[in-house]
């Protein structure tokens, strides 16, 4: 039976006379990757910020590993990770040190082998283990944050744009990694606007517009989502 990880419930979101989101339902399961998809002012980054208890409901209700974000937001934040379209890591400290801060702040006790083994995990080469983030592309900071999720036992990931900016090669290597997380039983929320990348990683997309969940799509056993039947969706929504 299916574990509800991530629930909106009739969820609505309204900023003065804006309604941003409107009527939201979506459950994601453990293991599962769920993306939201939509374009600039769908109501992506709300339904996120919500997740995170940044974003208060107007009504409706939302919460994450059974806790309402509402009245469980410092629970619900210590138990996600959240990676941003720009990872906030210190260009000054090399990845090792920048991990080795973040786990201090968490209170969460890591040796050097653990820490090794998880950049191991997410392919970031050993020759930047001990240079300064100053000097990482992208993908590079990217995988040093979902190395510091994993060293803190995350059981949820929350993506924003997880795929923007990055090279062909450097989004492979992510959905990838995305995917044996998400096989060993991680569950992954993303957003975003790349209609391909969803639908190579991606168990479940709801797209969003204007607010709304307007389709939903799912793989079909092993066979992926099929990208063509989503783009057009995306497409005739976002002309």
């Amino acid at each position: 039976m299916s574990e509800p990880v991530v629930v909106a419930e009739s969820l609505n979101v309204r900023f003065a006379d804006q309604c941003v989101l409107d009527d939201v339902s979506f459950t994601v399961n453990r293991g599962e990757v769920f993306a939201l998809l939509g374009g600039n002012g769908a109501g992506k980054s709300t339904t996120l910020k919500t997740f995170l208890g940044t974003v208060a409901p107007t009504s409706g209700s939302a919460s994450v590993l059974g806790h309402s974000v509402t009245s469980d937001s410092d629970f619900i934040r210590s138990k996600v990770a959240y990676l941003p379209e720009s990872v906030m890591l210190y260009g000054h400290l090399t990845g090792m040190e920048n991990i080795e801060y973040f786990l201090s702040l968490a209170d969460v006790k890591r040796s050097a082998s653990d820490i090794e083994a998880a950049l191991k995990r997410v392919a970031l080469q050993a020759d930047a283990w001990h240079k300064k983030l100053a000097d990482y592309s992208k993908g590079m900071r990217q995988k040093t944050a979902i190395a510091l999720a994993l060293l803190r036992s995350a059981p949820v990931l929350f993506l924003d744009e997880p795929t923007s900016g990055l090279d062909p090669s450097a989004i492979d290597e992510f959905n990838q990694l995305v995917t044996a997380l998400s096989e060993a039983g991680s569950t992954v929320f993303m957003v975003t606007h790349d209609v391909y990348g969803a639908c190579q990683v991606a168990h479940r997309i709801g797209l969003l517009d204007q607010g709304k969940i307007v389709g939903v799509f799912e793989r079909s056993g092993s066979e992926l989502i099929d990208t063509e039947q989503v783009h057009t969706a995306f497409a005739k929504r976002n002309a």
